[in-house]
C-alpha cells in the first residue's frame, strides 16, 4: 500500500515561520517521522511539497494514474494544502477526478484561527479532515487513510 503525504505552500518554512503556531521542527524532520510511521504500519509513504498549485494538481492526477503510469500511482493521498485550503477549487477537483481516498490534515486547528482560516474548500472532496494536532495530525492522517483503504 503507497500513501502520498502532500505539502502544500509554505510547508517547507516550517521550524522558521510562526514557530508559534507550527512548531520548532522543520518538514524534513516531518517526513522522516511520517516514514518510520508508515513503515510500522506496512505503508509505503512519499512525500511531495510544492508552493506551486500546478504541482500539486500534477502530483494529485499522477497518484490516479493509469496502470501504465504506475511510477506515481498511490492508493492514497494525505493532503496538507496549506493556504490553498480556503481558495483552491482546482486542488478539490483534482482529489474528486482521481477517486484516491484523501485525508486532510493541518497542523493548526484551521477553524481556531479565525472565518478565512476556517473554511476548507478542499474537505467536501477528502474522506476525513484531520486538524489541530500538530506533527499529529500527519500521523492520524496516514492511520485514517489505512483505515479507509482496508473497509
Amino acid at each position: 500500500m503507497k500513501i502520498l503525504v502532500i505539502h502544500g505552500p509554505n510547508l517547507n518554512l516550517l521550524g522558521k515561520r510562526e514557530p508559534e503556531v507550527y512548531g520548532t521542527q522543520t518538514l524534513d524532520d516531518l517526513d522522516t517521522l511520517l516514514a518510520d510511521h508508515a513503515k510500522d504500519r506496512g505503508a509505503e509513504l512519499e512525500t511531495f511539497q510544492s508552493n506551486h498549485e500546478g504541482a500539486i494538481i500534477d502530483r494529485i492526477q499522477g497518484a490516479g494514474a493509469e496502470q501504465g503510469e504506475t511510477k506515481l500511482r498511490a492508493d492514497a493521498i494525505v493532503i496538507n494544502p496549506g493556504a490553498y485550503t480556503h481558495t483552491s477549487l482546482a486542488i478539490a477537483d483534482a482529489i474528486r477526478g482521481t477517486g484516491v481516498p484523501t485525508i486532510e490534515v493541518h497542523l493548526s486547528n484551521i477553524h481556531a484561527r479565525g472565518q478565512r482560516r476556517s473554511l476548507s474548500l478542499i474537505a467536501p472532496a477528502c474522506a476525513g479532515q484531520i486538524t489541530g494536532f500538530g506533527f499529529d495530525s500527519y500521523r492520524l492522517g496516514i492511520d485514517a487513510a489505512i483505515s479507509v483503504l482496508k473497509s
